[in-house]
């Protein structure tokens, strides 16, 4: 039996969240490994879905798929005395990250205002943003009470499983 794609999401977004470096299931011949990057803010580095198949009695092959997602990338800062307080800031920061795939969108459409601007005070059912995946719209909710202190993609970027989208000061 091969694993669905939201069952291997749904691993991904478990082990992304855990503490675990490498996990691997076999499930009736098909198996799944997911390996985290060495740097701990960052996004699980690779997964494979290994299907088994016999040739022979004593023979097996198992081509592998393999699908890397990118690992999380911190914002550079140029300015030398600046970036040790951007890092110290910006530990101190909570990231509302991008559960899937897609395209961002700041507002419910083309005309309406965006859900939040930097420097709005948010509450965790706030929404934030929508998510674009397969032509459904996913809004996100904030899940943390603040303060918007930096939105950190454009509007229509196409963004990561994991990759940071705003930068919330919590209270």
């Amino acid at each position: 039996m091969a694993f669905k794609m939201h069952e291997i999401r749904e691993l991904i977004r478990l082990i992304d969240e855990s503490q675990i470096e490498e996990f691997e299931i076999d499930n009736e011949g098909a198996k799944v490994i997911i390996k985290k990057a060495g740097d701990r803010s960052a996004a699980v580095s690779s997964v494979e879905v290994t299907p088994v198949v016999q040739q022979a009695p004593s023979v097996s092959v198992a081509p592998v798929v393999t699908s890397a997602v990118a690992p999380v990338q911190e914002p550079i800062v140029t300015e030398a005395p600046k970036a040790t307080e951007a890092t110290i800031e910006d530990d101190q920061l909570h990231k509302i990250v991008s559960p899937m795939v897609g395209t961002f969108y700041r507002a419910p459409s083309p005309d309406s205002d965006p859900y939040v601007k930097e420097g709005d005070k948010i509450e965790e059912t706030s929404i934030v943003c929508i998510v674009e995946a397969m032509k459904l719209m996913n809004e996100l909710e904030a899940e943390t009470k603040g303060t918007i202190v930096k939105i950190l993609v454009e509007n229509g970027q196409l963004v990561e499983y994991g990759q940071p989208l705003f930068l919330v000061k919590a209270n």
